[in-house]
């Protein structure tokens, strides 16, 4: 059961790492993009709808692809008014009870929630009302899901490395260097 636990933890962890890498990338293009939209407003006075709408896609990619890589990393949001001087096992707890009661249902509720939301956009293959606007916003609504899901999974690591942590068993956090089998 713990090799189980462990294999679980690493994988998804290292998923949501080389999706978190990849997504650092659209931060790149979207800087690009908010540059080449300033120029051509600043020059040509005009702008572009399509233009617009991208900067908000790329935005909603990299903070709904990199949910699950910023929890990994302890880079989201936390009200840390006494998580910070907990145990490690206190953390361990917290992070056990707070998975298993918050986070997972949670995430299941969003996933089909946003399914349902994004299957309705792609049955009337809804795109932007703008002219000149992007098409198939079904897809961008699609990324709800994704995103949702990359967080569930990382979800699931978390709950699997606090088992691990009050077991008495390190992880990668703990030891990064630990051979792949234990």
């Amino acid at each position: 059961m713990d090799k189980f636990l462990l294999q679980t933890y690493r994988k998804i962890s290292r998923l949501n790492d080389r999706i978190g890498a990849a997504t650092a990338w659209l931060t790149a293009a979207l800087v690009l993009l908010v540059g080449v939209d300033v120029l051509y407003r600043r020059v040509l006075q005009d702008t572009q709808t399509w233009i617009m709408e991208m900067e908000w896609h790329l935005f909603a990619l990299i903070f709904l692809l990199g949910a699950g890589f910023a929890f990994r990393h302890d880079k989201h949001v936390r009200v840390d008014l006494f998580y910070s001087k907990f145990s490690a096992k206190d953390k361990a707890w917290v992070n056990l009870i707070g998975g298993v009661l918050f986070l997972l249902p949670w995430c299941a509720a969003l996933m089909v929630s946003a399914w349902e939301f994004a299957a309705d956009a792609f049955r009337i293959r809804e795109s932007s009302p703008d002219p000149g606007g992007l098409p198939a916003r079904y897809l961008i609504k699609f990324s709800i899901v994704l995103g949702a899901f990359f967080l569930f999974l990382q979800g699931i690591a978390s709950v699997a490395e606090a088992i691990l942590h009050l077991r008495g068993i390190a992880t990668e956090a703990d030891a990064p260097d630990l051979p792949e089998s234990i």
